[in-house]
């Protein structure tokens, strides 16, 4: 083997060290929540995302689960996965949220201008979110339904008012 080839070698296994690396900090991770489980800390550990294409042709990656960046529990409260749907044609936007486990007595929703706030708790079962809003809705038009662990709450979207401008003679 000459000089080259060791040069090259190296930079092969620091390159597959450094893609390795994550891996091994989710051992450590995943040592950490078993050792926190045994210590009465509630589990089961998720985390997820979903990409969607926005309006304007841009990914949205939206996070969700009870554990965040550094992969650790947050809190014995889930955020459950929620999408948010603008149908223009039957000009509705829907709020589409997964909680499994609860009934739908158990559940209460309250609209804050432009956000929709979610809570359920039933037993230790605990969801909460807040869902940013951003088109303008009817809060007058809310209805809620829950089926099958997935709770779906409707708004009419408001018209946008068109300026009815003005006209202006020339003199």
């Amino acid at each position: 083997m000459d000089k080259y080839d060791i040069t090259e070698w190296d930079e092969f296994d620091g390159l597959f060290q450094r893609m390795m690396r994550p891996f091994k900090e989710l051992d450590d991770v995943w040592n950490e929540m078993k050792d926190s489980a045994n210590m009465h800390t509630s589990g089961p550990y998720y985390y997820g995302y979903s990409v969607t294409i926005g309006p304007d042709g841009k990914p949205v990656v939206k996070e969700y689960g009870n554990v965040r960046e550094n992969l650790l529990p947050t809190a014995e409260t889930r955020e459950p996965f929620v999408d948010v749907i603008v149908d223009d044609k039957e000009k509705l936007l829907k709020v589409v949220a997964e909680m499994p486990g609860v009934e739908k007595n158990d559940i209460k929703i309250e609209v804050l201008g432009r956000t929709v706030l979610l809570d359920a708790e039933r037993g230790e079962r605990k969801y909460h979110t807040k869902i940013p809003i951003k088109q303008k809705v009817d809060e007058n038009s809310v209805k809620a339904t829950y089926a099958n662990g997935i709770l779906e709450v409707r708004f009419n979207l408001k018209e946008e008012e068109r300026p009815k401008g003005k006209k202006v003679e020339v003199e």
